[in-house]
């Protein structure tokens, strides 16, 4: 709580109102919009485009489905999805940022990918869908920006069809403690120094390393999932837990 008694959460390593949050995540990403691949290339050392197409190989996705991905930023996942789902299915890119998603319908576009794809500005916590419109749900390095986490996890399960998959790849807890100790390291020390030289954004990239920390851990999102409703949650590491792909069905 605020001195003013109003309730807060976490914006990277500050404490900020909830109703504030939302907007300060939007500013991050209307300033680090063009420049998204390449953060994604300096957070993971290119390593993204391997978890990514793990990710998709992995989600389930066949010919025909109807697929919802959340946080769809520059759409390098919706790209991937829209492959698997063949002309008779279709992926809805949604993103809260207008920027991304602009730049995402821009690049899809240019790689030729137009008409099974359609885009949709929409808040997770409250998505514009009717219940069990989708087959499967993705989410991609954008959960951890969510205000209220829960509220968008009972959306996900929501608007998918009974037996739905949800999947979510997100940064999460390291699981060696030298790895870690390396990974802190680079998180906090070069990152944002190289937002700063590459991008002109140190501000932005420090609160995008400290916005993983503050992400539950594996086994308290896979719980958060099964509150939501989730059956069959699992979740696997990747590269050490540095992130992590957790799924789950609705029951």
């Amino acid at each position: 709580m605020t001195p003013g008694g109003q309730k807060t959460t976490h914006f990277g390593f500050r404490e900020v109102p909830v109703k504030e949050k939302t907007a300060l995540v939007r500013e991050v990403f209307e300033s680090v919009a063009s420049n998204y691949d390449l953060m994604n290339d300096l957070m993971s050392l290119g390593v993204h485009r391997v978890w990514k197409r793990d990710f998709v190989a992995n989600s389930g996705v066949r010919l025909g489905h109807q697929v919802l991905d959340l946080a769809g930023g520059t759409g390098d996942i919706a790209a991937l999805l829209s492959k698997r789902v063949g002309k008779n299915g279709h992926v809805v890119l949604s993103d809260i940022n207008q920027a991304m998603l602009e730049i995402g319908r821009q690049r899809l576009e240019d790689r030729g990918i137009s008409g099974n794809v359609s885009y949709s500005l929409a808040n997770a916590e409250s998505l514009p869908f009717g219940n069990g419109e989708f087959d499967a749900v993705t989410i991609a390095f954008g959960l951890r920006n969510v205000t209220d986490k829960d509220a968008a996890l009972i959306e996900m399960y929501r608007v998918l069809r009974p037996g739905g998959k949800v999947s979510i790849l997100e940064f999460s807890e390291v699981q060696s403690e030298p790895l870690k100790k390396v990974y802190d390291g680079y998180s906090f020390s070069i990152l944002p120094v190289l937002g700063k030289l590459v991008a002109g954004d140190e501000d932005s990239y420090r609160y995008l390393a400290e916005s993983i920390r503050q992400h539950p851990p594996q086994e308290e999102l896979a719980e958060m999932m099964r509150k939501a409703g989730f059956d069959n949650v699992r979740y696997r590491n990747l590269s050490g837990g540095i992130v992590a792909i957790h799924s789950g069905i609705h029951a």
